[in-house]
């Protein structure tokens, strides 16, 4: 299996937390669009017959594309690759720009999942972040996908300045009200370049303490897992048969396909990105060129990237997978490594499978990396 992501490089306006590569100038976008579907076309032999199980729109934003352009780009996948029956054809929406009759558009073209764009149920903090939308909006916009479709996903963002734990959980509770098969629940970070991380510098805005954030993260574990969710991956968390298949195809090392400027791909060897530059990319590709950086993975990367994406899962680091792929040298390093974290209740074997434990699970990326080989 192997999945195609398409990255919608434009936004109505920047939310202030956010590092993505996009522009909130659109008048480039017929051009650009012309580019994603030239992309698609000049790299239709790259996954080797091996049948597309998911289509991912992200971006950027990528509900202000008109609907025949969705449908356009969907037609071009399917025309150069090898779809999968159950394919799983994902849109990301900001609530302000769903109206009327849109939902039942989506689904004619095939869109068959939606993942909303929430980020708080409080209009106090969709203003700090700079969101388009109200949470009057977001209500409306999951009443209406949830009538239209089983599969749907709502986005959250906790440990927010001035972020309480009531507060919080009265976002997960909002969110529980729609019974949402899927939920994604991300901690605030500061990226450089970035309305947040000017302010911080600045000390407009006070940022919650470590332990706040660790408190609003345990919250969510506790109260999702009481609701029937499964943690699958550290900011992901659905029910039984709907975890979101882009998410998977990261996560179990499937290959993938980045479509769109700063786009990111993976074909088991080499790890791809194309520039994030909307000028340049369109340029590349009118000249049948990939604009696009390259680098092959040494054995050292794979296992390293398995030990990153197994403890962040909840498929865990298969002990007989290390010693089929890699060979018992890696085994050994992996349990002499383990063990600090193991006495510390971090890391725990089930049978041959090593767990991140709940105490661990906040620090999944430090804890990953003093596994890592070096």
């Amino acid at each position: 299996m192997a999945s195609v992501y398409i990255h919608v490089p434009f936004c109505k306006q920047a939310c202030n937390y956010c590092n993505y590569h996009f522009s909130t100038k659109l008048e480039k976008k017929d051009l650009l669009i012309n580019s994603l579907l030239k992309e698609i076309e000049l790299r239709r032999n790259e996954l080797k017959n091996k049948k597309i199980h998911s289509i991912y729109f992200g971006g950027g934003t990528p509900s202000i594309l008109a609907k025949s352009i969705i449908k356009s780009l969907i037609d071009s996948v399917r025309q150069n690759f090898n779809l999968d029956k159950k394919i799983e054809i994902s849109l990301e929406v900001n609530p302000d720009d769903v109206k009327d009759g849109d939902i039942e558009n989506y689904i004619e073209i095939g869109i068959n999942r939606i993942s909303v764009g929430v980020q708080s149920f409080f209009d106090s903090d969709l203003d700090l972040m700079n969101r388009r939308h109200n949470s009057n909006q977001a209500i409306n916009v999951i009443k209406e996908v949830k009538k239209k479709l089983k599969n749907y996903s709502i986005d959250l963002i906790y440990g927010l300045p001035n972020m309480t734990i009531d507060k919080w959980s009265k976002n997960l509770k909002k969110a529980i009200g729609f019974s949402p098969p899927h939920i994604s629940a991300y901690a605030l970070t500061i990226e450089e370049n970035t309305v947040f991380n000017d302010w911080v510098n600045k000390k407009k805005i006070n940022l919650l303490s470590e332990k706040e954030v660790l408190n609003q993260f345990n919250f969510t574990l506790d109260f999702l897992d009481k609701k029937g969710y499964d943690h699958y991956e550290i900011s992901n968390f659905g029910k039984k048969n709907f975890y979101s298949k882009n998410n998977e195809s990261y996560w179990l090392g499937e290959s993938y396909i980045g479509i769109g400027p700063s786009a990111h791909s993976f074909d088991g060897e080499y790890r791809s990105w194309n520039i994030s530059n909307n000028i340049k990319y369109i340029n590349s590709i009118k000249l049948n060129k990939l604009p696009a950086s390259r680098e092959k993975l040494t054995k050292n990367d794979k296992f390293n990237e398995y030990i990153m994406i197994g403890l962040r899962t909840i498929w865990g680091v298969s002990s007989k997978k290390i010693l089929k792929e890699f060979g018992k040298e890696y085994l050994s390093l992996i349990e002499l490594k383990s063990k600090n974290h193991i006495r510390s209740s971090n890391l725990f074997w089930d049978e041959d499978i090593l767990r991140i434990s709940k105490k661990g699970k906040f620090l999944t990326d430090g804890i990953a990396s003093d596994l890592f080989i070096i």
